[in-house]
């Protein structure tokens, strides 16, 4: 899953209590604040036993199913230790007959609750099997609802954001409807059981609770860590006529060439110059591209890093994460656009993987697209320094 990953959020199981899997059959399939991936069985047999429920969490080390194993043994089959580090050996708890009707209430599988239809739902089950975006997911989680009582009109019965908003509106007009058919004044006992003093938020307010996604939490976590580090923060502003002029030259060279070599790039933004200009100042500030290692005991120390995987911020529909492209002092400006594309449609689709999103040595951050001039960018913790950009406009200098 990635470097530093200490817990992962179940999006959906492929499996139930009761089904044979064989190995490599798909599990179930999680998210870190990195990427969503699907883990798959390293045994066969029957399932018994699921550790954790949809959206909850599981903690890296512990177990998340238990997989009866020929000849009446029991294995817990798959812990999130062994999908961070696929190299290292699966760690098998030892065989054990499986005991029957001995488990205690209050440590009954979550697996349990998932098989109860929430209560205002009052068409079937489409599917135990949900396919969708995580920016998808996210919109239901928002709108409490289960995907699994949505149908899909995308291709292969994929659920497609229209149709969560479609089932939320659904559900709200027949809970509308019930509201209408029972609407009454409300008693004074009514009001003094919902209000707690003058500021009390009035009866129907929207307001809500959601829980954060892995993104959001990794977020959190990372800004909050960083805020501990001492910024030193320089602003400038830059002459661009130079590079737009050279910028336009290039682009029109770019549409000769789309005839002849299909695939390539078809325009180049200024990020490309941003980022390989920036390969340059590392080359020459190596200082820039190291980072700082602080061991218990020791003194702190610099690690100068020779490759210049540079770090660009993106705002997905899961939240902000910082995709790098690799060895950027060896790249030419289209690549370097080349590779850019791929991280933002990839980032969009929620389908980065953990090389895209480890190793980065240096960032930068642009928010010159939707605004803003002079920015304060906060470092990530594994590096010594981070640049942002601004919008470009035209002074009357």
């Amino acid at each position: 899953m990635g470097e530093g990953i200490t817990e992962c959020e179940i999006i959906q199981w492929f499996v139930k209590p009761g089904d044979k899997v064989a190995q490599f059959d798909k599990i179930c399939e999680v998210a870190s604040d990195k990427a969503t991936v699907e883990i798959t069985s390293r045994y066969d047999g029957i399932v018994r036993k699921l550790y954790y429920n949809d959206n909850e969490i599981a903690l890296v080390g512990k177990p998340i199913v238990d997989i009866e194993l020929e000849g009446g043994t029991m294995t817990q089959g798959e812990s999130e230790n062994e999908v961070i580090d696929a190299g290292s050996e699966s760690k098998t708890a030892p065989a054990a007959p499986i005991l029957k009707d001995t488990v205690d209430s209050a440590n009954q599988s979550p697996v349990q609750e998932i098989q109860a239809a929430p209560k205002d739902y009052s068409v079937e089950r489409t599917n135990d099997v949900v396919y969708a975006t995580p920016a998808v997911r996210r919109i239901a989680r928002e709108h409490g609802i289960d995907l699994r009582y949505v149908a899909g009109s995308g291709k292969d019965g994929r659920i497609l954001k229209e149709d969560v908003h479609r089932f939320a509106q659904d559900q709200g007009n027949k809970q509308g409807n019930k509201a209408a058919s029972s609407e009454q004044e409300p008693t004074l006992a009514f009001v003094q059981a919902n209000s707690s003093g003058a500021d009390a938020a009035a009866v129907g307010d929207d307001d809500r609770i959601v829980s954060l996604s892995p993104i959001q939490r990794a977020m959190f976590r990372t800004m909050t860590e960083s805020l501990g580090i001492p910024h030193f923060r320089f602003k400038d502003e830059i002459e661009m006529d130079a590079l737009m002029q050279a910028r336009s030259r290039i682009n029109d060279a770019l549409k000769q060439l789309q005839t002849a070599e299909a695939g390539g790039v078809e325009k180049m933004s200024f990020m490309p110059f941003f980022i390989k200009a920036a390969s340059l100042a590392l080359k020459k500030y190596p200082i820039f591209n190291a980072r700082v290692l602080m061991e218990a005991g020791a003194a702190p120390q610099l690690e100068y890093r020779a490759a210049h995987n540079i770090g660009v911020a993106m705002d997905t529909p899961g939240g902000l994460i910082v995709p790098n492209i690799k060895n950027v002092q060896h790249k030419s400006l289209e690549q370097i656009a080349c590779e850019l594309r791929g991280l933002v449609e990839r980032g969009k689709a929620g389908t980065l993987t953990n090389g895209d999103l480890r190793g980065g040595t240096f960032t930068l951050s642009n928010v010159g697209m939707i605004g803003g001039t002079y920015l304060s960018p906060v470092i990530v913790s594994s590096e010594v320094c981070i640049g942002a950009m601004g919008r470009v406009q035209r002074l009357p200098r």
